[in-house]
């Protein structure tokens, strides 16, 4: 079996399962609001999706996210939605698509010893995957985060200059076991799409990654971003943390609001 069918297989499970997940449905905003839990204040969860605008199984976990960043009070959650590019092909070329995002979602898979990748996935705190759409499986691997005891010292800083984001963070001690992964975020856009599986619709997408940088803890505590071309600085913000190299496990997180710099 090729990769694409695959995908596509896993693909149509998750058609399938949005139905389980819409009867979750937004009582989902009351159950958001309970998983962050003011009892562990330090507890955190970096929600990663890989997705795609040229897969129809995408949208609704894409929404599933909307919904969760916009009840994200305690800012305990870290959403980032990776758009891969191995859709691309297939009709439509997803404008936020990058292939470093195809790779980081091919080094889940070596770490989590999976057979094979696919969309929508949703992989927390680098340590429990899912299908992205399932609302009732993200929600439960949310909680398991959350309630597991952290504190974060990371701290990042950011200064724009010429078309350039020059970041430092600081909090975080040199080690050779793990890494910094830095993101640039466009919190909302949207896109019409013209061809490929979705043809005709208009989706809306938050917490795109737009830039990726993984940086030794060793050495200088500076990472630069080359800003993309629709950058305004309004919308965006810096997502970083301490990654694991041996098991993709995330131990720090921390955010930059670029509107506050």
């Amino acid at each position: 079996m090729n990769t694409l069918k695959i995908i596509a297989s896993a693909a149509g499970l998750a058609v399938l399962l949005v139905t389980t997940a819409a009867f979750i449905d937004f009582r989902d905003e009351k159950e958001i609001k309970k998983i962050q839990s003011p009892k562990n204040e330090g507890g955190f969860a970096v929600v990663e999706l890989f997705t795609s605008e040229g897969c129809s199984s995408c949208p609704p976990a894409d929404e599933l996210m909307e919904k969760i960043q916009a009840e994200n009070e305690n800012k305990q959650l870290y959403i980032l939605a990776f758009h891969v590019d191995y859709w691309d092909h297939q009709g439509w070329k997803d404008r936020f698509s990058d292939h470093e995002f195809s790779l980081r979602q091919k080094q889940y898979a070596n770490w989590m010893k999976l057979q094979t990748i696919y969309t929508p996935q949703v992989i927390v705190n680098g340590s429990e995957e899912m299908i992205g759409s399932e609302a009732g499986a993200v929600f439960n691997a949310i909680k398991r985060q959350l309630a597991q005891k952290a504190s974060s010292s990371l701290r990042l800083s950011c200064k724009i200059q010429n078309k350039r984001a020059v970041i430092h963070y600081q909090g975080v001690a040199d080690q050779e076991e793990a890494e910094l992964v830095l993101t640039l975020v466009q919190q909302s856009t949207a896109s019409s799409v013209k061809a490929g599986e979705n043809a005709g619709r208009n989706l809306t997408h938050v917490q795109v990654v737009r830039k990726l940088a993984r940086k030794s803890l060793n050495g200088k505590k500076e990472v630069v971003f080359y800003l993309p071309d629709d950058f305004n600085e309004k919308g965006w913000e810096l997502v970083g943390f301490v990654q694991n190299l041996r098991n993709g496990h995330i131990s720090q997180a921390a955010r930059f609001d670029l509107d506050e710099k």
